[in-house]
């Protein structure tokens, strides 16, 4: 009887346990009923010009007739790609990515009913990889925008779109990560993607992100895979970030960012240490481009941005991030760390030139030399022709580093182009002399250079005399 009694409450106890996990997970059905049917299938087509050889009539008469249909003139061939969207007015306003539209002379928008409509397209940004498009129709299906800002790690997110082209797919999961810093091909990064592991494929792209209210809180954009297909690992374009987009491309049909005008990079924990930061976190300012809004605000290389406009800076890309959805015209703080003291600047947000190119590369050149001087750095003037190239009117050129020494300890190369030691500015020769002379033993230091024509900051420490 004992025995029984025993088997009984443990088969009791299970079916406990599985009533109450059961309970305990997310019920999908009605979230997905309900917002399905402002889910859009996308198909655009984009007509490329194939290439042919135009040989002269006298050398045609000698290609076999199975070779002369690659002597035709030029054809259209159509490439299609497939994407998703939603709506998000009555009135037939379509959110979607702008590489699912990119170069696209023919937008087919599917609804779930079956209905097909030709779209127009409003406005794209390839930085942010959002486009908006509208189909002439009126009393449509649309979606709410949820707060993103307000996703936890772990949270439960639905996203509803058309994998390879399986029509208003379902798929859930959970946030695995916010902020995250994806720069796009352009090496632009202006978007702090959130990372979540739901089931995404080509075709879910521009499609919405639901959170457990129903509402928008993401557009899936991208994802990284081995295989072309999902491995877990999903990027989504944060709705606050997204609303601020749409409302631009509808009004004008463009975006305009904040600028800055920086080039920045991480804080390591020796450059903290260098810097009097406890811990490493902020933005390095390698550069500031003359003119821009930070050099007129008095913004100079070596500040580490630590808040912007109230909000904090733990790592490099917080920073775009922020001031790229800063509106231009704006006034804000800046907090920073100058030469280990706390400072605070006010500065005016500029335009983001829209013309804004990439910096160049260069070689690195110099003769060898066997001195190296405290640093173990062989260095000599920029000759004209370099600081012309580059656009560098200070500093001296490394021509030689002896391995071993601090100058090799902290990668510089042959070519690198010193501009800062320590918290001095390097000018000239003469410059140099009298800072590596006055610089102290066996403490880290700021050290800033151009390399290829990038601005960079390390950190050295200087061998004990």
């Amino acid at each position: 009887m004992l025995k029984r009694c025993s088997q009984f409450v443990f088969t009791l106890c299970l079916l406990l346990s599985a009533s109450a996990f059961a309970r305990g997970l997310p019920e999908f059905t009605d979230l997905i009923a309900d917002n399905s049917p402002a889910v859009v299938k996308i198909n655009s087509v984009e007509h490329r010009q194939t290439s042919r050889r135009n040989l002269p009539p006298q050398y045609r008469q000698d290609i076999p007739d199975i070779f002369r249909h690659l002597l035709e003139p030029p054809q259209q061939r159509p490439v299609a790609s497939l994407g998703s969207g939603f709506i998000i007015s009555g009135d037939g306003y379509i959110v979607t990515n702008n590489h699912v539209v990119d170069g696209a002379d023919q937008v087919t928008v599917t609804l779930t009913d079956r209905r097909e409509f030709d779209a127009k397209v409003i406005g794209t940004d390839v930085s942010s990889d959002l486009a908006l498009i509208k189909i002439d129709a009126e009393d449509l299906p649309h979606l709410k925008w949820g707060n993103s800002d307000d996703l936890k790690v772990g949270e439960w997110v639905v996203a509803i779109g058309s994998p390879f082209g399986l029509d208003y797919s379902a798929s859930a999961g959970i946030v695995s990560a916010m902020g995250r810093s994806i720069p796009n091909e352009s090496r632009e990064n202006y978007v702090p993607f959130i990372q979540t592991d739901v089931a995404i494929n080509p075709g879910n792209s521009g499609g919405p992100l639901f959170n457990m209210d129903g509402r928008v809180v993401g557009i899936n954009s991208q994802i990284y895979t081995r295989s072309g297909g999902s491995i877990g690992l999903s990027f989504a374009i944060p709705a606050s970030l997204a609303q601020d987009v749409i409302a631009q491309l509808k009004e004008k049909g463009r975006v305009d960012r904040g600028w800055l005008g920086v080039g920045i990079q991480d804080v390591d924990l020796n450059m903290a240490k260098a810097m009097g930061l406890k811990k490493p976190h902020g933005a390095l300012v390698a550069q500031v481009e003359s003119g821009a809004p930070a050099d007129q605000a008095g913004i100079v290389a070596g500040d580490i941005i630590t808040r912007f406009d109230g909000h904090k800076i733990l790592e490099q890309g917080d920073l775009p991030h922020i001031v790229g959805r800063t509106s231009p015209g704006s006034e804000v703080s800046v907090d920073l760390m100058r030469k280990g003291e706390h400072k605070t600047v006010s500065v005016t947000v500029g335009t983001l030139p829209s013309d804004d190119t990439e910096m160049g590369q260069a070689s690195s050149a110099g003769p060898a030399s066997n001195v190296g001087g405290r640093l173990g750095l062989v260095v000599g003037e920029i000759p004209d022709a370099l600081k012309q190239r580059w656009g560098v009117d200070s500093g001296v050129l490394v021509k030689d580093v002896v391995p071993g020494k601090p100058g090799a300890k902290a990668g510089l190369r042959g070519g690198d182009i010193i501009a800062q030691l320590g918290f001095e500015k390097v000018g000239d020769l003469k410059d140099y002399r009298k800072v590596v002379k006055d610089l102290p033993d066996n403490e880290l230091l700021p050290i800033r250079f151009f390399r290829a024509g990038q601005p960079t900051f390390r950190t050295i420490e200087i061998d004990k005399k």
